[in-house]
């Protein structure tokens, strides 16, 4: 018996904390902490409002921490009964890290990481808000094919480095005299800045530098910028489908696992035989009070039946 019972205080300890985390409630005022101290991170930049609240500034970030805490800890309990679960969520990781941090008394001595780990906490904003998730999700998977796109980059700039270093070293020894000024240059002329600038300059040079400058604007500001737009849209996609599936998947699956859902289970049975229970006592009121005269008949014994 004491093990059954052991077993049940993690699965009602779960249940309980999972209705409270999944509320409407409970994300509405986690999201206006999270609000509260991005708002409390700002008015910390004034020296003024520090000279002036410093110990009611002090106050309310040890009030924001014990709360996040607290936060931090109803989710854990939430999966008592599968604590595996807890660390697959990588914001749950996330949370439990910059709480975990800010109570270290490293961090607490340390103010520029302390503010550090408090700014991180305005970032927790996007776990409640899901289209926010879907582009944080997005930049992560867009990585590897930005990775690639670094790659080809790097060689454009190191290859029209070169070029610049050649044609316009002496001419424009400010901009081109050496690789990583002229890489520098052209890394600002992606972005057409100062193209005409640069295009004049080349001219009073060689009439033949538009081609040099048409084909890196041609190559960098126009092709590269937009297999990178590719490559992000093609990310979005795949986090929007990756959101959906979870939601799903979510929506499907039971909330407590194999051992809540046994649970709920006999719990329904329960009641339902109670129920039933309370029917068979109201059709045996009613039939007493319809026959007074008659004795209920023993169990097992037979009723008699009238001729057909």
């Amino acid at each position: 018996m004491s093990d059954g019972t052991s077993r049940l205080e993690p699965v009602a300890l779960a249940a309980h904390s999972r209705r409270i985390v999944e509320s409407t409630a409970f994300s509405s005022a986690v999201f206006c902490l999270i609000v509260g101290n991005a708002c409390l991170l700002g008015i910390e930049t004034y020296t003024g409002a520090v000279h002036q609240w410093r110990e009611e500034l002090k106050l309310a970030e040890h009030l924001f921490l014990a709360a996040f805490t607290a936060e931090i800890l109803l989710r854990a309990a939430a999966c008592a009964d599968r604590p595996k679960e807890f660390f697959r969520d990588p914001w749950n990781i996330f949370d439990l890290a910059v709480v975990t941090l800010a109570l270290t008394p490293f961090a607490r001595e340390n103010t520029t990481l302390l503010r550090l780990l408090r700014l991180a906490r305005v970032l927790r904003a996007a776990r409640f808000l899901p289209q926010l998730r879907i582009v944080i999700v997005a930049v992560g998977k867009s990585l590897p094919g930005t990775a690639s796109f670094v790659l080809v980059g790097a060689l454009l700039l190191y290859v029209y480095a070169m070029l610049g270093w050649v044609f316009f070293a002496r001419a424009d020894p400010e901009h081109y005299g050496s690789l990583g000024r002229a890489a520098l240059t052209l890394f600002l002329l992606i972005t057409l800045d100062g193209l005409g600038d640069a295009v004049r300059g080349g001219l009073a040079v060689s009439r033949w530098t538009i081609v040099y400058f048409a084909s890196f604007v041609l190559l960098g500001s126009f092709l590269l910028v937009n297999l990178l737009i590719g490559v992000v849209i093609n990310s979005l996609e795949e986090a929007r489908e990756l959101e959906e599936e979870e939601r799903a998947h979510e929506t499907a699956a039971p909330p407590g696992g194999p051992e809540e859902a046994r649970a709920v289970l006999l719990a329904r049975i329960a009641a339902a035989r109670r129920a039933l229970d309370e029917v068979e006592a109201g059709l045996a009121t009613a039939a007493g009070q319809d026959h007074p005269l008659r004795r209920p008949s023993p169990p097992g014994a037979s009723v008699p039946r009238g001729p057909s």
